[in-house]
């Protein structure tokens, strides 16, 4: 992929490719940019906990609770349909808020704290 990539976007000023980022890095990056275009499953778990927008680049998804929730939209790979569908959360920002504020199917962010505190009462017994 790297070498088609680099023909197409190597000179564009905001298109970086980069090698693979650790966790933190990867976390950084995502709080940093304004949607997500990815196949990734993983990313499709974290966009919503982060607020992001994400386009699933996919005919299917084994994460079909995002789609249900609206926090991601299964866009294909159809050029056409990406960029149409980037355009449309870069300039509807009520199409954009309705994304990037879905409930999180995937937790509400709070898991620790119940645990913590499940543990703390079983360890007063």
């Amino acid at each position: 992929m790297r070498e088609p990539l680099q023909q197409a976007l190597g000179d564009h000023p905001r298109a970086f490719l980069i090698e693979p980022l650790d966790y933190p890095s990867l976390v950084g990056a995502m709080q940093r940019c304004t949607l997500l275009m990815t196949d990734s499953g993983g990313i499709q778990e974290e966009a919503p906990g982060l607020g992001k927008p994400a386009l699933v680049l996919r005919e299917t998804t084994e994460r079909p609770e995002a789609i249900m929730a609206g926090t991601a939209k299964l866009v294909g790979t159809d050029p056409a349909t990406v960029v149409a569908a980037a355009a449309t959360l870069l300039s509807d920002p009520a199409a954009y808020q309705a994304m990037a504020t879905a409930a999180n199917p995937f937790g509400d962010g709070h898991a620790s704290e119940r645990i913590v505190k499940l543990v703390r009462a079983y360890c007063q017994r």
